[in-house]
């Protein structure tokens, strides 16, 4: 494997740990004490511990070092580059120790501080598989490293050496999602690859490996939400989770998961012709498009919403969601539509999703229950919903959809976000989601299958403002676009205590955002696109920030929309920032309200 370091420390270079001969470091990470329950519950901040650094999946970081002051001083610390291959996963950091998935089936232990390497893990399978190595999220607890691999395994790695501890086989599922931790429990998902009996979420034994449960994301007969495919045999039902994984909740001990759509990707085709087969409101072909609520102990289901009910565009809501507890007041102004049985000012405990095919939702956490939505991020005439009712039920819009053999239409939006996560600062008490101005335009054959799926500009004349971040109020919904831009944003969004919004783009741009007004505060070049990735963390007393660059399974096609961003193809690095040392060792790391626990004071509506 071709790997280079560069390490841009002054007199601390010639103090970098030595390599022993077989390739792992004698510190960091040698004498890393094991992670409880209680430290996932409540991570050092100096840690990202999670995909989404906390349960909540709300991307916020209470360090604060570095901030809206300062933020244009950063210096690159370290990089890394790596083979090519696709790209889509965000690293994880413990005890200054970081871990990520390199291109090629290769799990890494990183010097989170120097870049230098622990150890490497590269699974061995058949070349072909390599190459399907690009599962969004890692997770790490008690002393272990989880992955799902190319070949289909749930797999455990000891965190110090890199050695296997457990592997479990995930029937041929895609390991295009990956793990997380929910406890004493690892839950893993993944695509379908078109098969029913691979269109599921399974939780294992953290420590053993063992399968505890597993749940079925295309409802079969018999079984809640069974009788909405229109009589379809359970063998032909697929739809599954391939995106961004989902969250645990240890508050109401439920893992809360978004499904992709149902497949084939058009209602003709997947139900032989009939069109009518299922109807255009919610319930359809469930769980396609839905969030889930799954009780972590049992896998029995808790609760559904369905976003996008019987998916006739191919449009996903995979991807993660956030939890928060607000006090809520939507009103005709902030919400196009929302739950008039919510009294001004009543808190609630909710998620917050958002998919790719647009529009905004937040539901009660511990029902379900609909309490507010928004088209997103703009309302068009071809939005893909007409109406979300008194109850909760969305309702398709019929006129973009592909009725009879033959038609062409288009839905807007598509790719609008994915596999790059969103974020929620506890200081404003927002969602901060980037977006592409894109749709979808299908035509299908006169057999009824789909002969074109194509993503187009919504709007060309304005290929300036084609990309963006909004700023989404969650207590009453309010969007504003507080960024925009002409190169799709494909990067997660951070959110820091230091009033940040850090994002990357297509383009090859890590953006620093004033949280409040969407100020550009810093604009660094990278030598290449930016998929998903972006997090910070702090190492003896400095914070860094670091982000992966390189393509991910949507770049090519979602940078396409503009031909002026041109971008470094296939260039796969880590990117890691950080203040100079003078400046870093006159800033604390931590805000002054900033509790014992790591989390800061919140404003407003917030917890």
């Amino acid at each position: 494997m071709k790997r280079h370091v560069a390490y841009f420390a002054s007199a601390a270079a010639a103090l970098v740990v030595s390599l022993a001969v077989h390739g792992i470091a004698q510190q960091p990470g040698r004498n890393l004490v094991p992670l409880t329950e209680d430290n996932l519950k409540n991570p050092s901040p100096n840690d990202w511990l999670m995909y989404d650094r906390t349960y909540d999946s709300q991307r916020f970081s209470p360090l604060r070092q570095i901030n809206e002051s300062n933020v244009g001083q950063l210096k690159l610390a370290w990089s890394v580059t790596e083979d090519a291959g696709a790209q889509e996963g965000i690293p994880l950091v413990h005890d200054g120790v970081m871990y990520t998935q390199a291109p090629g089936a290769v799990i890494e232990a990183i010097d989170a501080a120097t870049g230098q390497i622990i150890w490497k893990h590269e699974r061995k399978m058949a070349d072909n598989l390599k190459g399907n190595s690009r599962a969004k999220t890692i997770a790490i607890g008690f002393d272990m490293v989880y992955w799902t691999s190319p070949d289909s395994y749930l797999e455990a790695l000891d965190a110090r050496t890199g050695e296997m501890r457990w592997e479990a086989k995930t029937e041929t599922r895609g390991a295009t999602q990956g793990a997380v931790i929910a406890g004493d429990k690892v839950i893993s998902g993944g695509a379908c690859g078109g098969k029913h009996e691979n269109c599921f979420i399974d939780a294992h034994d953290a420590k053993t490996g063992k399968l505890l449960w597993k749940f079925m994301t295309a409802a079969e007969t018999g079984q809640p939400g069974g009788d909405s495919w229109g009589g379809l045999p359970d063998d032909k039902r697929v739809a599954g989770p391939w995106g961004l994984s989902g969250t645990y909740d240890p508050s109401t001990n439920s893992v809360i998961w978004g499904i992709a759509n149902p497949t084939p990707n058009t209602r003709i085709e997947r139900h032989e012709g009939n069109f009518n087969a299922i109807p255009t409101h919610a319930p359809a072909d469930l769980f396609s498009n839905s969030t889930v609520s799954i009780n972590a102990d049992t896998g029995k289901l808790n609760w559904y919403y369905q976003h996008l009910p019987g998916d006739d565009w191919d449009e996903d809501w995979t991807n993660d969601r956030i939890l928060t507890t607000t006090a809520l007041n939507p009103t005709p102004a902030t919400a196009k539509w929302y739950n008039h049985k919510i009294k001004p000012g009543e808190r609630r405990d909710i998620v917050l999703a958002t998919g790719e095919s647009g529009g905004v939702f937040a539901l009660d956490r511990h029902t379900g229950e609909f309490l507010w939505a928004n088209p997103w991020p703009y309302d068009v005439p071809n939005f893909f919903l007409k109406n979300v009712d008194e109850n909760g039920i969305t309702y398709l819009n019929e006129s973009a959809m592909l009725s009879k053999p033959g038609m062409t239409n288009r839905v807007c939006f598509f790719n609008t976000r994915s596999y790059w996560a969103q974020g929620y600062s506890p200081t404003t008490n927002s969602l901060y989601v980037p977006w592409v101005d894109a749709c979808n335009e299908e035509k299908l054959n006169d057999d009824g299958k789909r002969s074109t799926h194509n993503g187009v500009v919504r709007d060309p004349s304005k290929l300036d403002e084609l990309s963006g971040v909004s700023k989404i109020n969650a207590a009453t919904g309010k969007i504003d676009h507080i960024f925009k831009g002409p190169a799709p944003i494909n990067g997660a969004i951070l959110l820091t205590a230091g009033n940040l919004v850090i994002f990357g783009d297509i383009g090859q741009h890590l953006h620093a955002l004033d949280q409040e007004t969407g100020k550009v505060l810093w604009d660094e070049t990278l030598p290449g696109p930016i998929a998903n990735s972006t997090i910070t963390y702090a190492v003896n007393g400095r914070q860094y920030l670091a982000v992966l660059t390189g393509d991910g399974l949507l770049t090519s096609g979602v940078a396409n929309y503009n031909k002026s961003i041109t971008s470094t193809r296939r260039k796969n690095t880590i990117q890691v920032f950080a203040l100079p040392e003078d400046v870093a060792k006159q800033t604390p790391l931590l805000p002054a309200a900033t509790n014992a626990k790591g989390k800061a004071a919140p404003k407003g509506n917030a917890k």
